[in-house]
């Protein structure tokens, strides 16, 4: 194991006059750039009040690589130079890598080998150090010797929120301050001109070019629309953010501030000389918007719909065109998996029977809104123009990275007759983390788990006294693009009749070369046109007039809206039962599953502001920005509208169980990322957990195998290649190649499907030949099913909605690649009906034809033998063509998770697991 540090006299050492290269892989994602912490405070025994703990010692959680995600500038070097660690940077990472291995002999008893204890408060004898911050008397800061997690115990409400302000500051100052400029639009400026900075605020600038003055409008409005509520996170946030200066201006004087700012040319190692900026309210909202805007915002895509719909109907006429669409579209597929499985429907979306206002580009007059303007130096170079290319394609599409799962099984089924729920946010891998983890007591709040760093005023993630919830992405449709009419020139608009001016919103960037970035000096100005109905995205023209094409989504302006619901779900005085869970998390704005678990029930909702939309709009295409066919009541002043109500939402109190990996929520709900069909990740969750509570007497302990085993599962190889499988071996296999591809398959696929280790640490995959010849056949069997039916115009418009494989070694949108996720989106479920079709097996929600080999059976199978033998012929080299981490033909590596360490602080990769990264496993045994 690496060698640690404690912070000593070693953390004032002075900067080298340049680190080569450091920092550079973290500009890559910038979102994750930087670490930190404060020096270690004396210990002192305190106990934590405990009575209000209801969970047993039943509850436990794990956040990697650590809590601690600060480093002094000291302690970068070592890390660098050495490998050591800072206390409590890396001590969740082994554990969490170990459950891929550990899962199989896994017992209740055994399950804080790989979690951590969640229980309030810390035992006088694990007491690492009390923390009365800035010497005040109301509130002290007590990390416990294990994992460092702070736990915040407040006498008043300022003094919690406070607190928790400090202890964010301790743990994430840097990574918040990144996060604040990627919200504001100013990465490059602040951290580096590197292309993936340069990719990053371009993609989240986009969505959301916001002034100083919006910012503080969305915090007045969320605070006048709440009465007391909206006080109370008013105050709660002034508070959290004293705290966070507070910290500033400590660490500066002492001189133990994350050295990123050193490296970054924000301060002078030497002098002391430079600034650390204090956080102001608005921050806060530009953090929000970040987060939303990755995790929370379903719905966009509709130019790519109108696109690929043409290009079906240029191939099949419009009939037969708009059928065979609808079928790759799968908005109410039959074999979809489901979280509310009873049958129930909650009819949002769908398609109408006759659609009204389409606004459908000219054939070959889409054109995408240019953002970057007057670039120069490395803003203009090849770099930045593929960075800039990447960030709109992920700004724009409606593949968005959901991520996420839950399990939850009602006590009916359980061993004890307690809820049992293994839940969490699948968020990538950063050092430090996105999320942190860490404990509030105080008037009004008692909670424990994650928040995003910046934001954990509250805690977003986690458990109260006696009842746990968590989140899962939803993706349902609440962002809408409407075709504005130009008039005058450009800039100008028909709003309800009335010739209107965009207004432009510009962010002039420039950067210059630093120790942490050596990125040559640049410049550029992003340059957002802004309409009544939201950022122009694109231009084309519509039966010859000159369009823009304007994203409108029910949360922009309202990034500081959900406030409330955290705060509801933190208050013990309000969530006490189901209902009340319910009624918290519908002032959650953004788009999540939301569930719950206590010592008697369990629930479900499904958040969002979704618009009511006006009779006949299909919200999967443009619509013309007229008043026919606006929102319900929307006014644009405010971009406020009639939503949907909560009982139309998707929601159960007490199923038999519930499992959500992004899938579809329920009946004639419809998401607006494409791929929920016969075949889903979610699968890998139902078909587990419907077994377990089949049989009974559920546990924690069986819960984790559950998710554990999914988590090692490749979605084609459970769920595909048994049918791909049974076309193949439809006769007997005579070329040798084909037949010894068909038996690694068919071993693997017996020994049950997973990528896993040969035994913990060996880095190798047992049926690692087999793993390799399925993720090369994928794409070519894909390509060959269903290019010569679809043409090569239309296969390629389709998968511009819906890319064609998600695989471990897959770059994963803004997280990149080596992050986990997989499988969320790829044409698996196109392929099984597809083939289950010219099987003759029973398809519910057929395609509209059959693609593999024109429907015979015979020629589908030679389709398949042939893409197989290209396949098997694929070195190791050619599937894994190596990257910054691993070596060309290293096929572990390449599915691996690291933490992605913009910072200075390195962690080692670890074994591929399709998992939540912050994760609970919640039982009750008693409540109030």
């Amino acid at each position: 194991m690496p060698r640690r540090t404690s912070r000593t006299a070693l953390d004032r050492l002075r900067t080298p006059g340049r680190l080569t290269g450091f920092l550079k892989s973290a500009s890559v994602c910038v979102l994750i750039a930087g670490l930190l912490s404060p020096l270690a405070q004396t210990a002192s025994a305190a106990d934590t009040a405990t009575a209000n703990d209801y969970c047993g010692g039943q509850c436990s959680d794990i956040l990697p690589p650590g809590e601690n995600g600060n480093a002094t500038l000291a302690q970068v070097l070592l890390n660098q130079s050495f490998g050591t660690q800072p206390d409590h940077a890396e001590d969740q990472l082994g554990p969490y890598a170990n459950l891929a291995k550990g899962y199989p002999a896994l017992t209740n008893s055994t399950i804080n080998t790989f979690f951590n204890d969640a229980s309030f408060g810390v035992p006088s004898d694990q007491v690492a150090s009390t923390l009365s911050p800035a010497g005040r008397t109301d509130v002290t800061i007590v990390r416990d010797k294990k994992t460092g997690v702070p736990h915040i115990t407040g006498t008043t409400r300022y003094g919690t929120e406070f607190g928790a302000g400090y202890a964010a500051a301790q743990d994430r100052l840097w990574l918040m301050d990144v996060f604040r400029h990627v919200g504001r639009g100013q990465l490059t400026t602040f951290a580096g001109g590197a292309a993936s900075n340069q990719g990053l605020e371009q993609q989240f600038w986009r969505n959301a070019p916001y002034s100083e003055a919006d910012l503080q409008a969305q915090i007045d409005n969320a605070v006048a629309a709440n009465g007391a509520r909206g006080q109370q996170a008013l105050a709660d946030a002034n508070a959290y953010l004293a705290g966070i200066n507070a910290y500033i201006d400590a660490s500066d004087s002492g001189r133990y501030f994350p050295g990123e700012y050193v490296l970054t040319g924000h301060k002078d190692s030497v002098t002391n000389a430079g600034t650390i900026d204090h956080f102001k309210i608005t921050d806060l909202v530009a953090l929000a918007s970040v987060i939303g805007a990755l995790f929370g915002s379903g719905g966009g895509g509709e130019v790519n719909n109108a696109i690929s719909l043409m290009a079906a109907q240029q191939q099949y006429g419009v009939a037969k065109g708009t059928e065979v669409w609808e079928s790759f579209r799968e908005r109410n597929d039959p074999e979809a998996v489901l979280t509310v499985h009873n049958g129930e429907s909650f009819p949002y979306a769908a398609k109408p029977a006759n659609a009204q206002g389409q606004a459908l580009p000219d054939a070959g007059s889409v054109a995408t809104e240019p953002l970057v303007y007057d670039a120069t130096g490395t803003g203009a170079d090849q770099s930045a123009s593929a960075a800039s290319a990447t960030a709109t394609a992920n700004a724009l599409t409606s593949a968005r990275r959901g991520m996420s799962n839950a399990l939850v099984v009602s006590g009916k089924y359980t061993a004890s007759g307690h809820p049992v729920a293994v839940f969490g946010p699948q968020t990538g891998y950063f050092a430090p983390q996105l999320l942190m983890l860490q404990e509030i007591q105080g008037p009004g709040i008692s909670a424990r788990g994650a928040s995003f760093a910046g934001l954990s005023m509250y805690v977003e993630l986690g458990r109260g006294q006696d009842y746990s919830w968590s989140a899962t992405t939803s993706g349902q449709d609440i962002i809408d693009t409407y075709a504005v009419e130009l008039c005058q020139d450009d800039y100008h608009y028909l709003f309800h009749g009335t010739c209107t001016a965009m207004d432009k919103i510009e962010q002039k960037n420039s950067w210059a070369p630093t120790t942490a970035d050596g990125t040559a000096a640049g410049s550029y100005t992003m340059r957002v046109w802004r309409t009544k109905y939201g950022p122009v995205e694109y231009r084309a023209t519509v039966g010859g007039k000159k369009v823009a094409y304007t994203t409108l989504r029910s949360s922009f302006m309202h990034e500081a809206d959900s406030i409330i619901g955290f705060q509801m779900l933190n208050d013990p005085d309000y969530v006490k039962s189901p209902g009340t869970f319910q009624s918290a998390v519908q002032h959650i704005n953004y788009t999540f599953n939301w569930f719950y678990a206590d010592s008697a029930h369990t629930a479900y909702y499904n958040s969002g502001n979704n618009p009511v939309r006006a009779s006949g709009v299909d919200a999967e295409f443009p619509v013309w920005a007229q008043a026919a066919y606006d929102w319900k009541n929307w006014n644009p002043a405010t971009n406020t509208a009639d939503y949907t109500p909560a009982s139309a939402h998707p929601n159960s109190i007490d199923q038999d169980y519930y499992i959500s990996w992004n899938n579809k929520q329920a009946k004639d709900y419809a998401t607006a990322s494409w791929g929920d069909g016969s075949v889903h990740r979610g699968n890998l969750l139902e078909d587990r957990v419907k077994k377990l509570v089949a049989a009974g007497g559920v546990t924690r302990a069986s819960l984790v195998k559950a998710m554990a085993d999914a988590s090692l599962a490749d979605l084609r190889a459970e769920d595909v290649l048994p049918d791909l499988l049974k076309v193949v071996n439809s006769s007997t296999v005579t070329d040798s190649t084909a037949a010894a591809a068909v038996s690694k398959l068919q071993t693997w696929l017996t020994a049950g499907g997973k990528r896993t280790e040969t035994s913990a640490g060996s880095k190798k995959y047992a049926d690692a030949d087999a793993i390799r010849i399925l993720d090369a056949w994928w794409p070519l069997l894909v390509k060959g099913i269903f290019e010569p039916g679809l043409g090569t115009s239309l296969y390629t418009a389709m998968q511009a909605n819906l890319p064609v494989d998600e695989s471990p070694s897959a770059a994963h949108g803004p997280t990149g690649a080596h992050a986990g996720s997989s499988f969320q989106y790829g044409w698996w479920s196109y392929v099984d009906k597809d083939v289950r079709a010219v099987l003759g097996e029973s398809v519910q929600g057929p395609p509209a034809d059959k693609y593999c080999g024109g429907g015979s059976l015979s020629a589908c199978r030679d389709i398949l033998i042939s893409t197989l033998k290209t396949a098997a012929g694929k070195t190791a080299a050619q599937v894994y063509p190596g990257d910054d981490l691993c070596s060309a033909g290293d096929q572990w590596c390449a599915d691996s998770i690291v933490q992605r360490t913009l910072g200075g602080i390195k962690h080692y990769n670890i074994s591929w697991q399709n998992r939540p990264t912050f994760q609970q496993v919640v039982e009750f045994t008693s409540h109030r």
